[in-house]
């Protein structure tokens, strides 16, 4: 099967390292067509998987745009769907990853007559999108798509309740290779020498720096910890929110907490940082579509807690596996931290055995086997 994939971002997120692991098995006989150029791209050139950029400026609409904000854009979408849609008429399948990558290979299936799959990573409530971009996603996939896969059990429910079509739909994890996230011990004591964390407790947050994710809840709740406590924050803005870094580093200042927060932006030795880590924090205040800073995190036999809702409740068994808190509790998220800092080897126990699950239980090759499943029972057999 040959698959032209769509992507919206040249920034590597979520999404789109569940695409490179997706792709992999296809290197051969696909493409990956991006809206914008950056380093998403050069990770897709390390993984020998072919890219294109495909538009020459990114799409302007974002997530909360209104209907009259969308229909600005169409100058810069009747190009871009006529190069997909020419493109496409050398694959079998359009694999579209993101809601801009859906609309415009919704279209351009139409046109090449090509089938189209659309990898539903979002959960699509009025707390992430507007009415207007709601609507499009699911009457689009609806109309054009023959298979939505859904990232977790939540954002399955989210698409059905926004009037998306069940007979359509399969629900995928994302799919991890354990072995990337097994490092040296020697690797690990001299990045915490290098960073400054010897004989510290470290809490590690990894996701891009916004508001939903809030990183501010987790500098609150450092402020009530033991002043050994020390927060490693990975990530940075990447949508328009300049502002709330600044509002974070103010926040730091503000705590007294210098000593005690190290901002180290974009990394890409991920496994190597979540090794050095002590426990793993997942502060968001609305509910996450999968959760794979979460994956990671057990993959690297450390501890982890994470907000109670959307995808997170789907992979972490309060007490069993790791922890679970009220989105926004800093008092619950404080207390956790406590715990984990006060019985060390209680909590090594739970992250080792939540190492071994995990390893089974997001195994990429069974994803990709699951993927490929849903694609011929769906695409190929129509």
């Amino acid at each position: 099967m040959k698959i032209l994939f769509l992507d919206q971002s040249g920034k590597p997120g979520g999404a789109e390292l569940c695409l490179i692991d997706i792709a992999k098995p296809y290197q051969s006989n696909c493409m990956v067509g991006l809206f914008a150029d950056g380093d998403f791209k050069d990770l897709l050139i390390k993984n020998h998987i072919p890219v294109q950029i495909l538009a020459e400026t990114p799409i302007k609409v974002r997530k909360e745009s209104s209907i009259i904000q969308g229909l600005s854009s169409l100058s810069q979408l009747i190009p871009l769907i006529n190069k997909v849609a020419n493109l496409a008429k050398k694959y079998d399948v359009i694999y579209a990853n993101t809601q801009k990558a859906l609309v415009v290979g919704a279209i351009a299936s139409f046109l090449s007559r090509r089938p189209l799959v659309y990898h539903l990573h979002d959960i699509l409530s009025a707390e992430h999108f507007s009415k207007t971009n709601r609507q499009i996603a699911v009457n689009l996939a609806n109309r054009f798509a023959s298979l939505v896969i859904a990232n977790s059990q939540a954002t399955h429910k989210a698409f059905i309740e926004a009037g998306g079509r069940k007979d359509i739909t399969g629900i995928v994890y994302n799919g991890f290779n354990s072995k990337a996230y097994i490092t040296d011990e020697q690797e690990v004591t001299k990045i915490r020498q290098n960073l400054g964390l010897e004989n510290k407790f470290v809490i590690g947050h990894f996701s891009r720096l916004a508001p939903w994710k809030g990183q501010h809840i987790l500098i609150e709740a450092l402020s009530k910890s033991s002043p050994e406590v020390t927060v490693i924050l990975v990530g940075d803005a990447l949508f328009g929110e300049k502002e709330y870094v600044k509002q974070l580093h103010q926040q730091v200042k503000d705590n007294g907490l210098e000593n005690q927060v190290k901002f180290l932006g974009f990394r890409s030795d991920i496994p190597l940082l979540m090794s050095a880590c002590d426990l793993v924090a997942h502060t968001s205040t609305s509910p996450e579509p999968f959760g794979r800073v979460i994956v990671e995190a057990m993959l690297s036999g450390r501890p982890v807690v994470a907000a109670r809702a959307g995808g997170a409740v789907e992979l972490v068994e309060d007490g069993v596996n790791g922890f679970l808190v009220t989105p926004g509790n800093v008092e619950e998220l404080a207390r956790v931290i406590n715990i984990c800092s006060e019985n060390l080897q209680k909590t090594a126990n739970m992250a080792n055995a939540a190492r071994e699950r995990a390893a089974q239980r997001f195994d990429v090759e069974n994803i990709n086997q699951q993927i490929s499943e849903l694609l011929a029972k769906q695409i190929l057999l129509k």
